[in-house]
């Protein structure tokens, strides 16, 4: 299976058993909808817009939809306003609502939505990884934070964390970059968003994060900064089974 490299929204993406233009459209496609640095794009408009109400496409729809979703699910954890003021957004089909000047960042789910979009165009076997977030049709083996590996047979796999690009996950809870205890959190999920999703929830949570994975049947793996491994309770019994 021939691999595939580029760069698009500032990381490696890498693809197999899939045309790697056809994985470049895909990603150029949500970058220029949802970028925070292209002044074109459809999100950076949004929040230009002194308009308290107004219609999106459908695309920008259907992430600020997941968005909501996912900010519901983690009790704003993982918030598309990044300060505590999701539920004051609302939508309606395409008619967002916000209060003027409130803006919106959907950095939270739209990297692992576009590797998700860009695998579902995989016929037969493949994956499609951003950044080392993966979403895969068969079986690969994905190198672990800390050392090791794992066989991802199905699903998605996402690390969350500072080692990579600092401490620039916002909680929420405090409007400020977090001080997690952990340096990287990987979880495992039925495709590379329920698993990005869950990672970074379960880093902002900090000591709490393993129980919280846990309650929810996650798999996941914490590197500590001291570099202790911690093993969530599901991660550890998936292991035992292979």
């Amino acid at each position: 299976m021939t691999v595939h490299r580029l760069e698009a929204m500032g990381c490696e993406i890498v693809a197999a058993g899939i045309d790697p233009e056809t994985v470049a459209r895909v990603f150029e496609e949500w970058e220029d909808e949802f970028s925070l640095f292209r002044p074109g794009s459809e999100l950076c408009r949004v929040n230009r817009s002194p308009a308290e109400v107004l219609a999106v496409s459908p695309l920008f729809a259907r992430a600020l939809d997941v968005a909501l979703d996912v900010a519901e699910d983690t009790n704003g954890l993982v918030d598309p306003t990044l300060c505590g003021r999701w539920r004051e957004v609302r939508l309606v089909g395409r008619l967002l609502s916000r209060p003027a000047g409130l803006a919106l960042d959907l950095n939270g789910v739209v990297k692992s939505l576009a590797v998700d979009a860009a695998a579902e165009l995989i016929e037969g076997e493949g994956f499609v990884s951003a950044g080392g977030d993966i979403a895969v049709r068969g079986p690969v083996d994905v190198a672990l934070p800390g050392g090791g590996a794992i066989r991802v047979v199905a699903g998605g796999l996402a690390t969350s964390g500072t080692a990579s690009r600092g401490r620039h996950l916002v909680d929420p809870r405090t409007g400020e970059p977090s001080d997690s205890l952990w340096e990287q959190v990987t979880a495992s999920g039925s495709s590379c968003l329920a698993a990005d999703v869950a990672a970074k929830a379960a880093f902002l949570l900090g000591p709490d994060g393993p129980a919280w994975l846990d309650e929810r049947e996650i798999p996941g793996r914490f590197v500590a900064l001291a570099g202790d491994v911690v093993e969530s309770r599901l991660w550890t019994g998936a292991l035992a089974c292979i």
